[in-house]
């Protein structure tokens, strides 16, 4: 293990992903359009360090109108490049796609930021933008946002978990 990943397991940012670990339950509600909420769900997940604490690996399962999803993403810091990344892959909101995401952020907030393809007529390139926050020990709070090709940006999903 190299000195600068092992400061960072520490008490750097690799620490901070870590806290994030465990089993949670909570709500997960999706929007569509702006202030109408689509659909309000029980969610439950785990999250668990992989490869010595370089990534974190989320795994969760819920349902939207009543029909079960799954989903799983690998969330990661890169310390070359000073980006967090995730990949992540559902039965629901991605299909048969993995979206790719990064983004460098301030003071170790987890941000995101990927696109995926719409066909509208023709085809578009939207932007979703994922950010994860550490309320309490007990409270993790994983929001995302949907961004038109104009970059006008809506809440589509927000996860309130609490930690069992």
């Amino acid at each position: 293990m190299n000195v600068k990943f092992e400061a960072s397991l520490e008490d750097g940012v690799h620490y901070q992903l870590s806290r994030m670990a465990g089993a949670w339950q909570g709500i997960a509600r999706t929007w569509f359009e702006p202030d109408v909420v689509a659909d309000e769900s029980p969610v439950k997940g785990t999250i668990r360090p992989v490869l010595g604490g370089r990534f974190l690996l989320h795994e969760y399962e819920g349902s939207f109108a009543g029909k079960p999803l799954q989903g799983i993403v690998i969330y990661g810091y890169d310390l070359n490049t000073g980006r967090f990344q995730s990949a992540w892959i559902d039965s629901f909101h991605m299909g048969t796609g993995i979206m790719y995401a990064q983004q460098r952020t301030e003071a170790g907030h987890f941000s995101v930021y990927g696109t995926y393809q719409v066909m509208a007529g023709e085809q578009q390139e939207w932007g979703w933008r994922t950010d994860m926050e550490l309320e309490d020990d007990r409270t993790l709070l994983i929001t995302a946002y949907n961004i038109t090709p104009a970059g006008e940006e809506t809440r589509a999903t927000e996860i309130v978990y609490r930690r069992q």
